[in-house]
């Protein structure tokens, strides 16, 4: 497997895998640091701000076409200069390689 999480891409996940432990959540964190997972360790987020409603809906249209590529979908909040990113894996009801792929990718965009 590559070591950049850029270069790789999401696999289909229907629930037969299961949920990221601590210890792997941990090592993958590292590559996307602006990054922070919820107490559960299901959920990873990264505040997003901007200078204007334009280019927050810029961003978020780019958030999209990454989602769709991967067919890696994540939760947004968005508002005229902001958008929260929430990746998890819901087949799973947790994380999985995949939520760290989109993150990376979405980081790119930023």
């Amino acid at each position: 497997m590559e070591s950049s999480l850029e270069k790789q891409h999401c696999k289909a996940c229907e629930g037969d895998v299961e949920p990221m432990n601590q210890e792997q959540i941990k090592n993958l964190i590292t590559q996307v640091p602006e990054w922070q997972v919820n107490e559960e360790g299901t959920v990873i987020s990264r505040a997003f701000k901007f200078k204007n409603f334009f280019r927050t809906m810029s961003f978020v249209n780019a958030v999209a076409h990454v989602a769709n590529q991967e067919g890696h979908h994540p939760d947004l909040q968005v508002g005229y200069n902001y958008c929260t990113v929430n990746f998890t894996t819901h087949a799973i009801k947790g994380l999985s390689h995949n939520d760290f792929i989109c993150a990376r990718k979405v980081d790119l965009l930023f």
